[in-house]
């Protein structure tokens, strides 16, 4: 990258001079899969310790792995989702090292030749900007166990329960150079995987963490000497650790010293990273074709099956709801965030007019359940029951100040909203004779403005207001303006 090609507004200010960051990611996603990699073992979450093992995953002698063919195609189907490389043979590796909840010693992973190769992911950084990030690699593995270090006051407990999980390691290029960029990238790549259903993306319980790889130079020269953070389990906090991790390695080097490649822990409270170890490099793993398995070999008409199967993803969608529904890009990409979210719009959206739903999704229903933590999946308000208050603004029969009403009714009581609107005579009045008796009484009771909204137009909102107010908001606003405008000679 020249130094041209390095955007200002992406730099960072030291006391010498601008300093790029550049950033590359590892993100850990576990699979989507009943059982583990390599043995029958459940997968669920929040089983007491040591519930969900079985001999192979404890590592007991003579206990042979056998893959998991669900979890092969959910990685095929993760390679197709990045537009990547889906490779027919892969070789499955052991990875050695010493950990006290790694009952085998090494852990089965894949080093020269993964199941999916290079691919690239389109992210949206803000509504005017786009990037695109190389996808190097795809493997699966194993997950280690837990050790649990507050049970005893003298003794570290292990839990097996993760131990043999499957994994995808998602290995980016180094394309990234901002922590915007980065918690961009992060929330595209867990959108992805959501919409294929290969993993649901719950940081919180660890499903989804990513190993954050930080180095920064001049812009224009070679990369310099990167620094890996471990396991960071929120879109925030990865952010948060590239800003820290950036500054940390600027200081350094500005003050003449040099970056150590080694691998950190990012600490939230204290906004800092630590050092944790020294890096491995590839060698010190030993690395060799795991003697267990044979190398993991499909044709293609395995892979077009998978491809054939697959949902709209996020791209497809946001690009089908701008053409197809007029949307701006920025709803389109809000409402296409989470399938289940593009699900209900467009539900809200068929047959009616695409915009107004777009809006009453975005601002109404979404701010809502923001506001009260509340998934779409456990709206109280149903696609049907806001489609059908939007059906009742379209046909003129309530107000859209009414239609809040009616969403609010609904939220906290459910129901029909035609019923509601008929059951407690919240119609919008578009009898002209009697919103004329009250635009009559509100002129005579105010003869002193009349004058003055002859003199200035602009005031005639406030007579609309005025009757409005006096018909409950029951009134057709279309027709008082009308109505008003004739009165008042305007």
């Amino acid at each position: 990258m020249s130094a041209s090609a390095a955007k200002p507004s992406k730099l960072v200010k030291g006391a010498t001079g601008d300093w790029e960051i550049v950033v590359g990611m590892e993100i850990h996603a576990q699979v989507n899969s009943r059982a583990k990699l390599f043995s029958g073992a459940s997968t669920a979450f929040g089983g007491e310790a040591n519930t969900h093992v079985s001999l192979v995953d404890a590592a007991m002698p003579g206990m042979l792995p056998v893959i998991n063919e669900e979890c092969v195609k959910q990685a095929v189907r993760t390679g197709l989702g990045l537009k990547a490389q889906i490779n027919l043979r892969s070789v499955f590796d052991r990875k050695n090292y010493f950990y006290p909840d790694l009952p085998q010693g090494y852990q089965i992973s894949q080093y020269k030749s993964p199941i999916v190769g290079e691919g690239e992911v389109i992210v949206d950084v803000s509504p005017t900007e786009q990037i695109r990030v190389g996808i190097e690699r795809l493997h699966l593995e194993q997950d280690a166990g837990k050790s649990v270090h507050d049970q005893s006051p003298d003794a570290s407990l292990v839990d097996l329960n993760r131990s043999g999980v499957a994994l995808m390691e998602i290995v980016s290029k180094p394309d990234i150079r901002s922590a915007d960029e980065a918690r961009a990238y992060v929330s595209k790549m867990r959108t992805i995987l959501r919409y294929i259903g290969t993993c649901d993306g719950d940081m919180e319980k660890g499903n989804l963490r990513a190993d954050v790889n930080v180095s920064v130079r001049r812009p224009g020269e070679p990369f310099g000497t990167r620094c890996e953070i471990k396991n960071v389990n929120s879109i925030r906090f990865i952010g948060q650790a590239v800003d820290v991790e950036a500054r940390r390695q600027i200081e350094i080097l500005e003050d003449g010293g040099s970056i150590e490649q080694e691998t950190r822990l990012f600490d939230p409270a204290r906004g800092e990273t630590r050092s944790m170890r020294s890096k491995e490099e590839a060698h010190d793993y030993r690395y060799f074709p795991d003697p267990d398995l044979l190398p993991l070999e499909f044709d293609q008409a395995f892979v077009d099956a998978l491809a054939a199967d697959l949902p709209e993803l996020p791209d497809a969608k946001i690009a089908r709801f701008t053409s197809d529904y007029g949307l701006q890009a920025y709803d389109a990409n809000v409402l296409a965030s989470e399938r289940e979210s593009a699900e209900y719009f467009e539900a809200v959206a068929r047959g009616r007019d695409a915009k107004t739903a777009a809006n009453w999704v975005i601002n109404e229903l979404f701010g809502r359940l923001n506001r009260e933590g509340i998934e779409i999946t456990a709206s109280p308000v149903s696609a049907e029951q806001l489609g059908a208050i939007l059906d009742l603004m379209a046909a003129s029969t309530i107000s859209g100040k009414i239609a809040k009403d009616v969403f609010e009714i609904v939220w906290k009581e459910g129901g029909d909203p035609h019923a509601i609107v008929e059951a407690r005579g919240m119609k919008q009045v578009t009898d002209t004779g009697a919103i004329e008796a009250v635009i009559d009484a509100v002129v005579a009771a105010n003869a002193d403005k009349v004058a003055q909204v002859q003199a200035k137009p602009t005031m005639l909102g406030w007579f609309v207001g005025q009757v409005m107010k006096q018909s409950g908001g029951k009134a057709n606003p279309q027709v008082v303006n009308d109505l008003l405008k004739s009165k008042l000679g305007l």
